[in-house]
């Protein structure tokens, strides 16, 4: 399993809801959290690795001994948004990039665990911001998707090296 980097069209699947849990998942799901640990990230989408489901692996520490902090978030669904507030972004899929973003501050969220469990919850700012980047990889929004036309012109020469790499891949 590896990262999918921009421009790979899996990246713009749609996905589909996680119907049952099993063991291929929890696999998957580990082999997750290893690679967002070792690429230094605080979360991780299924449409990153190449499937096409809706789910991801989060840790706001971004530590991988806070096992406290770990959630695998399935069938995510946002309930309600309130207030915004802007912060800086990069992503697994476009390494090297980072964009200003504007975010709801605080989420009302629901979400399945491993085990089935529905969890309802209110999160605001940086675990509310890891939450909604992750859900736009669900919804095939990308962090090219986010960006200014300013942000793309200062970021022209990354992305073009992204693409140019892809097409040699």
């Amino acid at each position: 399993m590896e990262v999918v980097v921009y421009p790979d069209p899996r990246l713009l699947q749609k996905t589909v809801p996680l119907a049952a849990v099993d063991a291929e998942v929890r696999a998957k799901v580990a082999a997750m959290f290893e690679l967002m640990y070792a690429d230094r990230g605080v979360g991780l989408a299924a449409p990153q690795v190449g499937w096409s489901v809706r789910l991801f692996v989060m840790n706001e520490s971004g530590d991988p001994a806070r096992k406290e902090f770990e959630r695998v978030v399935i069938n995510p669904r946002i309930v309600k948004k309130a207030g915004r507030v802007s912060g800086e972004e990069g992503c697994l899929s476009f390494p090297g990039i980072y964009i200003e973003v504007d975010r709801a501050r605080h989420l009302s969220i629901e979400w399945q665990d491993l085990e089935g469990v529905v969890h309802r919850a209110d999160w605001s700012d940086w675990p509310a911001r890891i939450f909604q980047h992750e859900f736009d990889h669900l919804e095939n929004v990308l962090l090219f998707h986010r960006m200014s036309a300013a942000d793309r012109i200062q970021n022209a020469e990354a992305l073009d090296e992204l693409r140019r790499a892809y097409q040699e891949a």
